[in-house]
């Protein structure tokens, strides 16, 4: 199995700067408009940038005919595109399929066929302003950059023992 076709938008600085807060996720869908795909068959993945107040498309990619059997060698392609993802959006995924993504720190997300993508980026959004689930903080920490001055505000705080 291989990647067929994948188009990317253009990093600008402007992207640059919004993925520094942003959180990437796939949606397996075939017409980029509702999740409808089965992760192992999925015959495409729509890419989104993803923070609390805005979502931006940031790429697309086919794969050729899939089928549902078993074969575990064809998902390499797929968990070698979506590195960096913190979630992936399926109708449904495998047990093998869930351990290896959850290994690479990618969850698994298992939505209702036809489900929107743009209900589902609202339902995120909404969920980072409220108070994300275990899995979601863990995404936006890991995503976090390390402030180098945190040490120096922490020396100089007052400390009780």
């Amino acid at each position: 199995m291989s990647l067929t076709r994948r188009m990317q938008i253009a990093q600008t600085s402007e992207l640059e700067r919004f993925m520094e807060t942003a959180l990437k996720v796939a949606f397996a869908s075939s017409d980029m408009v509702c999740v409808n795909q089965h992760f192992g068959s999925a015959k495409a993945f729509a890419i989104y940038a993803v923070n609390r107040d805005e979502s931006q498309f940031v790429e697309v990619s086919q794969f050729g005919q899939l089928d549902q059997d078993g074969n575990e060698d064809k998902l390499a392609v797929k968990f070698q595109l979506l590195e960096g993802c913190a979630a992936v959006y399926c109708q449904a995924v495998g047990a093998s399929a869930i351990k290896q993504l959850v290994s690479i720190g990618i969850q698994p997300v298992k939505v209702h066929e036809g489900s929107l993508i743009k209900d589902l980026i609202t339902d995120l959004q909404a969920e980072m302003k409220a108070g994300p689930s275990s899995w979601l903080a863990k995404a936006i920490n890991k995503n976090k950059a390390v402030d180098p001055s945190r040490f120096n505000e922490m020396a100089d705080e007052e400390w009780q023992e």
